[in-house]
């Protein structure tokens, strides 16, 4: 068990170059069942000074309930809750240097703005004067200029949020929790509050951990991603690491669109898949190992029939504003394919891949479950992904 007041831990740390890094919070052995349910099995995340680090991941996969028990809210039926290099386990949420913001901003509606950000200090006994500081320094962050004496209850969805993340940064705390803040927004508010969430996050220097269901969101905004799947992490990386080198077909189909296929390695820098034998830039494999290949769609070059590695058929297109979404029959697999070069439904095209385009994965749990785009479309995609309740346990 860790002593309190013991000295932070600093590490040379992979995720930031090998930068000397100082780990806030550790998790270690993590796991957690509800109703003899396993929500989370043997989680392992450490989380450094000043990240943002993002927990991403489908509904009912584990990272709600993580950020919980990170927080206090809910306790671990096994392991330990390192804070600063002290166990934390038992500690009260209240105790914790730590603070959240959900989804719900839970605003005291009678209070106006400069009260509902100030009662924080104003249960701490902080001197008058240092509250109003205080104050107009968050409103002046969250560029709520003018709103000290606006009703809550009269400001927008955002304009709301924003007051919730200056009532939970003006303590200071050492990491903010934020559960899915920006569920409720429209799509272009959203955008802009990814944003502006990351300015706050480095012009304060506090860790940030992240919770959502959007991989966009998680791509644009996040230091670190942190992708989970059934209770487990599945892979732990930063933006770039996670979308060009998916550790397995769960994270190469969650982040951004893939074809996933199976293939054979045949020797270092030679697969094959779909009938035909590709160069590569993968090796480390055993010779004729089968594997999983993730090609991903605007990674594909369309020429003509005769020119093509691979040939196929046009089955649908659809204009994405930017590019067309292209769906082609190969040997009965659909793949995706993006690209602002028209074609036709029902023309016969051909595919040309570079090898740098193909990467190659283990096998794994998920193989054979993700990548055929035999019945895609925009509106089964939006369909099967209902979002999330924050107070859900996950």
């Amino acid at each position: 068990m860790c002593q309190e007041g013991r000295s932070p831990v600093f590490l040379q740390s992979e995720r930031f170059g090998g930068t000397l890094m100082k780990k806030i919070v550790e998790l270690k052995n993590i796991s957690k069942s509800f109703d003899g349910e396993t929500v989370l099995d043997n989680i392992n995340l450490d989380i450094y000074d000043n990240e943002f680090l993002t927990l991403l991941g489908p509904s009912g996969c584990g990272k709600t309930t993580t950020l919980r028990i990170i927080g206090g809210f809910e306790h671990p039926d096994q392991g330990d809750v390192i804070f600063m290099g002290e166990r934390i386990n038992d500690m009260p949420p209240h105790k914790r240097n730590v603070n959240t913001v959900f989804q719900k901003y839970a605003m005291f509606p009678h209070l106006n703005v400069f009260e509902n950000i100030a009662f924080p200090l104003r249960e701490r006994r902080v001197p008058k004067k240092t509250i109003e500081e205080k104050v107009h320094e968050m409103l002046s962050m969250v560029m709520l200029n003018g709103f000290d004496h606006r009703r809550v209850t009269s400001l927008s969805g955002g304009q709301q949020q924003r007051v919730a993340i200056a009532r939970a940064l003006i303590g200071q705390p050492k990491v903010l929790l934020l559960d899915e803040p920006l569920g409720a927004l429209d799509l272009k508010l959203r955008k802009d509050m990814q944003q502006e969430l990351k300015k706050i996050q480095k012009a304060t220097g506090i860790t940030f951990i992240f919770v959502t269901h959007d991989q966009e969101e998680a791509l644009t905004m996040s230091d670190t991603i942190v992708v989970m799947s059934q209770g487990r992490i599945q892979q732990i990386g930063t933006p770039q690491d996670i979308y060009n080198e998916p550790k397995n077909a769960f994270v190469a189909d969650f982040i951004g669109e893939s074809n996933i296929l199976d293939g054979t390695m045949l020797k270092d820098l030679m697969v094959r898949f779909s009938g035909t034998t590709f160069q590569c830039v993968d090796k480390g494999f055993a010779p004729q190992e089968p594997v999983d290949v993730v090609v991903r769609p605007e990674d594909v070059d369309i020429v003509a029939q005769e020119k093509g590695m691979l040939r196929g058929v046009v089955t649908s297109v659809t204009f994405m504003g930017v590019h067309y979404e292209v769906i082609v029959d190969i040997g009965g697999f659909k793949w995706m394919i993006q690209t602002t070069d028209y074609v036709g439904e029902g023309e016969y095209i051909g595919l040309y891949i570079e090898p740098d385009a193909i990467h190659i994965m283990k096998k794994s749990e998920y193989s054979g479950l993700y990548g055929d785009y035999s019945s895609f479309s925009n509106e089964l995609d939006e369909l099967s992904d209902p979002g999330e309740e924050s107070e859900d346990y996950e």
